[in-house]
């Protein structure tokens, strides 16, 4: 089954056919002219740009024009262009004054060099190619401009919160812009989203200016009804402006603040620096009372003190502070502030009073001066007395020690550990940085009081003579005590570092057996008295060194004697003094036996032990020798 179109689709086939036949018996007949032109271009102003028209198809000869589409609707042509072949012959024809003038390229495109704001214009192209016809289309120029920077101006008065209209906030400005940029209202951050129709709580008004240049300037007003959170607000202006190719920019102007006039709803007064939590005060400290009310703008304040229920008024200023330089105990009461705000509510407390509360700390007084004397082993109570305001806390000390709480110090049974410096120290709880002390020095008199250094024992448990020892004796007592030693040579007597009160002296000698039998001493004394100690050493012994020298002196008086016995055998086998006869080498006479080499005796030993006959029968010539 053929489709409903199908006898239209016949009948026109003959005629399709008869179109070609006579195209082709006609080579010089072109097909219809088109341009390609694009319908909007978008620049930055300063910049330059081409408008392009480019004939589609292939034409030997055409004409192709630019016309400038006015506000008037006229079209003025700008320039033409004839193609001869294969170059384009360019003819410009009315600038409309514009610098730098409009120009045409090689491929018949229109330049704008620096486009400005008043080149914002429709631009028609016109292609004629004779028999292909003639062809036109409108390229639309838009120009862009940045505004310059947001600038904003506040209302500088001083606004009221009390006003039940919108009252005129600030004007923004964002010049030279294209196109006419927008302006949007914050505060806080916040967009404000404020009507341009007038209503009591807020509008805004907008103004837009076309300068010399071309260029816009936009003025927006803003108006609002203020409250007194407005106070401390702030608020800005933003200018949106439009760039090529759908994108956006924004300035923000600084942000600025209002002055308000709302009346005081809250009145504070309070002590200022230097006070104590619990509120206290020192005398002769500088005090400062200030008094702050929340209207603005800052109401009078008056500052008073109340005596007797009536106000004595002290200062009336706008700042709301009263300064006491070096308070007084008497400077200590009731004191007051009023608010002279005429504009508050009825029902609001304008006036605060505070209690101002003078600490202070007379001089500490000891019932004993700054030195107390007192005898050994005896006692004694010393009070501390003060006054002071809130009351103050007594302590006693020594050496950084706790003794005890309270105004009084019992002393018992005194002993010279107990001699030094006592503090007796008064502070205020309520007021830790005032503080006071009083002091007093005990010195303990009495008989001195002696130590002496024991003697260390030799390993072998006894003393010889001629070691060196050192004896250490210390006292303490006052007077302080003199050292003395029973033997000349002791070192002056010198403080002992960490022991306080306590003196020693020393002295370095040799043990000799007379300090066996006699022993050394020292002795402390003071008016009061003396005390002496005895270093004892025990059994001395000789010296080692000393028995050697007599075992020697012994054995020398021994060989002169054994001298002197062989100088007188000699003497008396020769009968002159120092010879006596050797028998000459040979064999030994009949009866007597020859000694071996080895043999333990000579012959003077022989001589000697048989006495002298013996001695006498080998006298003779034969077989001896005289020798001396």
């Amino acid at each position: 089954m053929e489709p409903p179109d199908a006898p239209a689709r016949t009948r026109g086939a003959p005629r399709l056919l008869l179109l070609a036949v006579l195209l082709a018996a006609h080579p010089d007949a072109q097909a219809e002219v088109r341009l390609s032109v694009p319908p909007l271009v978008e620049v930055m102003r300063g910049k330059s740009v081409i408008l392009n028209c480019t004939p589609t198809g292939a034409h030997d000869h055409y004409v192709l024009e630019w016309f400038l589409t006015d506000r008037s609707g006229a079209r003025p042509r700008l320039a033409s262009a004839e193609m001869q072949g294969s170059e384009l012959q360019v003819t410009m024809h009315d600038t409309r004054g514009r610098s730098p003038p409009y120009q045409l390229d090689s491929q018949g495109s229109l330049v704008l060099a620096e486009a400005q704001v008043g080149d914002e214009r429709d631009y028609v192209c016109v292609v004629r190619a004779g028999a292909a016809g003639t062809a036109e289309a409108t390229a639309r120029l838009n120009v862009f401009a940045k505004p310059e920077a947001t600038e904003v101006s506040p209302n500088k008065g001083i606004l009221s919160v009390m006003e039940d209209s919108a009252q005129e906030i600030a004007t923004c400005n964002s010049r030279n812009g294209n196109p006419v940029p927008k302006i949007t209202w914050y505060r806080n951050g916040q967009r404000l989203e404020v009507p341009v129709e007038m209503n009591p709580k807020g509008y805004m008004t907008s103004r837009t200016v076309r300068e010399a240049s071309g260029l816009l300037s936009l003025t927006s007003t803003l108006y609002l009804r203020l409250r007194k959170d407005d106070r401390d607000a702030s608020f800005h202006c933003a200018a949106h402006y439009s760039l090529p190719k759908g994108r956006h920019g924004r300035l923000d102007s600084p942000t600025f603040h209002l002055t308000l006039h709302y009346p005081t709803e809250h009145v504070q007064f309070w002590l200022g620096s230097p006070s104590t939590p619990a509120g206290w005060v020192r005398e002769g400290d500088t005090v400062q009372l200030l008094c702050r009310g929340d209207g603005s703008p800052s109401p009078e304040y008056t500052l008073f003190r109340l005596q007797d229920e009536q106000e004595e008024v002290l200062n009336a200023n706008f700042e709301g502070n009263l300064t006491l330089e070096g308070v007084t105990r008497g400077q200590s009461g009731t004191y007051g502030c009023r608010v002279e705000d005429y504009d508050a509510a009825d029902d609001v407390q304008l006036s605060k009073t505070l209690e101002l509360r003078v600490a202070y700390l007379d001089p500490l007084e000891l019932s004993e001066g700054k030195v107390l004397s007192l005898p050994l082993n005896s006692s004694a109570v010393v009070n501390c007395s003060v006054h002071g305001l809130p009351t103050p806390a007594l302590r006693w000390t020594k050496d950084s020690t706790h003794l005890g709480d309270g105004p009084m110090l019992s002393l018992s049974s005194i002993t010279f550990d107990s001699n030094g410096t006592y503090i007796c120290e008064a502070s205020l709880p309520t007021v830790p940085v005032l503080s006071r002390t009083q002091n007093f020095t005990l010195l303990v008199q009495g008989l001195p009081e002696l130590r002496a250094a024991e003697i260390e024992p030799k390993a072998d448990g006894s003393w010889r003579e001629g070691d060196e020892v050192t004896l250490i004796c210390s006292t303490r007592g006052h007077p302080e005590p003199k050292l003395s030693w029973s033997q000349l040579g002791g070192s002056p007597a010198e403080p002992i570092p960490g022991r306080q009160g306590w003196v020693s002296s020393s002295l370095t000698l040799k043990v000799t057996s007379a300090l066996s039998r006699d022993g050394i001493s020292c002795e402390a004394s003071n008016p009061h008295g003396n005390k002496r100690h005895v270093f004892h050493f025990g059994t001395v012994s000789p010296q080692t060194s000393q028995a050697g020298v007599a075992v020697m002196a012994v054995a020398v008086s021994v060989g002169l004697l054994l001298l002197v016995v062989a100088v007188f055998y000699c003497m008396r086998r020769k009968g002159g003094p120092g010879c006596r006869r050797r028998r000459e080498k040979g064999a030994p006479p009949p009866g007597e036996p020859e000694l071996s080499h080895s043999g333990s005796e000579r012959p003077e030993q022989t001589g000697l032990l048989m006495g002298g006959a013996s001695g006498g029968a080998r006298g003779g010539s034969g077989g001896f020798r005289d020798e001396c």
